[in-house]
């Protein structure tokens, strides 16, 4: 008998998950920030999420430490995926990276925040920057 509703208990939680994850949903991210620093930098700029054709305007700061130096300008743009309403995307996204960029180079990045939302955003960044950092990028929306 306690075999049988612990089985029933794990049936339920896994119907219950597997039902959050089905109404799971996408939208589409248009980044403009500022990044700049000298070991330390940060970064500041703003952004339109798109999600069940409506548009969300955000927000955005970040922090970095490590060989940061240099400044530049990203226009990124991409999808946000496994969001149930706009401020899941609300959150602290953190990365580990290495890159550089002279003149013009083309930018590409995966992340994840808090709340399980996921970043896929490419596009272009412009100036000269030289980097091996952990950084945060916090969103908000506004």
């Amino acid at each position: 008998m306690p075999r049988l509703r612990v089985l029933a208990i794990a049936f339920v939680a896994l119907l219950t998950a597997g039902l959050s994850a089905a109404r799971a949903d996408s939208g589409t991210v248009r980044l403009s920030f500022i990044k700049a620093g000298f070991f330390i930098g940060g970064s500041a700029g703003s952004g339109t999420l798109t999600f069940r054709g409506r548009n969300y305007p955000i927000s955005i700061g970040g922090l970095s430490y490590g060989l940061t130096f240099g400044g530049s300008q990203t226009y990124l743009r991409g999808r946000v995926s496994n969001i149930t309403r706009a401020s899941d995307i609300e959150g602290v996204f953190g990365a580990a990276g290495a890159g550089g960029t002279i003149i013009r180079g083309p930018q590409a990045i995966a992340l994840v925040n808090q709340r399980g939302a996921v970043l896929e955003l490419s596009g272009m960044q412009t100036g000269l920057m030289v980097s091996l950092d952990l950084s945060g990028m916090a969103l908000a929306l506004r």
